[in-house]
């Protein structure tokens, strides 16, 4: 097969309805608007949590793990509850994207409604009367300030953040000071993500060279929480 056929082969994979199933089961939940369920990796549709190695400030301008904290309280909120899935398509990695409920409930809307996470993509609109009502409430990561994590994933000096409040005058130097993070947003997210010959690819703390490799170097690196985020998120394991 062609380039451009293999090419016109996934797009079709991604955008087809074959891709649409209904899935049911207590998930475990990778970060903030990722879990797996029935062997699924499902992708919350239409919103954006912070990334599990993102920092935001807090209401005293104190720096927090904010992508860590809103995966926890996903967790906490599911609490080992049966989710019912709805999905329609699959992304760029693989990922089945939708909608879940638990007993009734939207989690999507939850995630913004409570502030953590933001109304994004095409489907914007769709969320954004609940992210109006966390930003009013200083729900969540609105409760300070942050950066968007569309914006987070590709920050530079120049990237806006934003708040519910006033923003600290210090904010872009805080959270922008290392724009590639040289410490751990939390001790147990120590896996570190790096790009190399357009690849991503992680390495875990006893494979040899890890020590070596410098989160400062260059942007695109990341903390990883757990091998499965990783492999969710398209990252493929060192070799060595």
């Amino acid at each position: 097969m062609t380039r451009g056929g293999t090419m016109f082969a996934l797009l079709a994979l991604i955008t087809s309805p074959v891709c649409a199933a209904t899935l049911s089961g207590v998930p475990r939940i990778l970060d903030g608007n990722t879990i797996e369920i029935e062997q699924t990796t499902v992708r919350l549709w239409g919103i954006e949590a912070p990334e599990t190695d993102q920092i935001c400030l807090d209401a005293r301008g104190r720096k927090w793990a904010c992508g860590v904290a809103a995966r926890d309280q996903l967790i906490k909120h599911s609490n080992g509850q049966t989710w019912a899935c709805q999905t329609q398509r699959l992304d760029e990695y693989g990922r089945a994207l939708g909608s879940c409920l638990i007993d009734g409930e939207d989690v999507n809307v939850w995630m913004v409604r409570s502030g953590w996470a933001l109304s994004a993509g095409v489907t914007q609109h769709r969320y954004v009367v609940h992210e109006l009502v966390a930003s009013t409430n200083y729900a969540g990561l609105w409760s300070g300030a942050f950066i968007a994590p569309w914006d987070w994933r590709s920050r530079n000096r120049a990237t806006i953040i934003i708040g519910a409040n006033s923003v600290p005058i210090e904010a872009q130097e805080v959270l922008l000071g290392s724009i590639p993070l040289s410490e751990p947003p939390s001790p147990e997210c120590l896996i570190k993500g790096t790009h190399r010959s357009g690849e991503r690819i992680y390495h875990l703390p006893l494979q040899p060279g890890y020590e070596q490799i410098n989160m400062t170097d260059k942007r695109g690196e990341r903390w990883l929480c757990s091998e499965a985020e990783a492999q969710a998120t398209g990252w493929r394991k060192a070799a060595r």
